[in-house]
């Protein structure tokens, strides 16, 4: 009788039960189908090594929108954001109209122009943070603005990062190492993509 009521107490909810989500929240992370030919995606789509660029897997739609890149090993490499359009096989981007980046040499870069240069090269370690509220996208090292913004922006746009010779980036979507500027808040999925309760 015993082993009757034990599993009549576990199947009417007098037992502890564990909680399942009906839905989860799907992750941001680089995007596998839409990245260069010779990309490496790894650590669960959050780090980028081998050769070219990948977007993430959502667009920036909201008003204020920031995320955080940490260069692991220093190389050839850009952090930004860029149309589907953007040519992910060349490096470094920056030189058509569909991309915006700030790259390992200290230039900032769209369309082939080289509006900013800093003065001193992130190293290996240092936390860029990438802000983007549809009119100007700005740049931070280590939670600090590099006040080297970049304007001009039209279509839909994704956070991209490319990286040669070496290179190894880990992007961060959520739970940053610094805090966002004031108003901006990490990337949000459409409520559209998520579907209907």
């Amino acid at each position: 009788m015993s082993i009757y009521t034990c599993c009549f107490r576990y199947l009417c909810g007098s037992s502890p039960r564990q909680n399942v989500p009906i839905h989860t929240l799907p992750n941001i992370v680089l995007d596998t189908s839409s990245m260069g030919h010779e990309v490496v995606i790894v650590k669960n789509g959050l780090r980028i090594c081998g050769t070219g660029a990948a977007l993430g897997n959502t667009p920036i739609l909201q008003n204020k929108a920031y995320f955080e890149v940490k260069l692991q090993q220093s190389g050839v490499w850009g952090v930004g954001i860029a149309s589907p359009e953007a040519e992910l096989d060349r490096v470094p981007l920056g030189s058509d109209a569909h991309s915006w980046v700030l790259c390992s040499d200290c230039v900032l870069r769209h369309n082939s122009e080289e509006p900013h240069r800093l003065v001193a090269p992130p190293q290996e370690g240092d936390v860029l943070g990438v802000s983007f509220d549809h009119v100007e996208l700005n740049f931070y090292i280590n939670g600090k603005n590099t006040n080297t913004p970049l304007t001009g922006f039209k279509g839909t746009l994704y956070p991209v990062l490319y990286v040669d010779e070496g290179a190894i980036l880990d992007v961060v979507f959520r739970d940053f190492s610094y805090p966002p500027p004031v108003g901006f808040d990490a990337i949000m999925i459409e409520k559209s993509i998520l579907g209907h309760d």
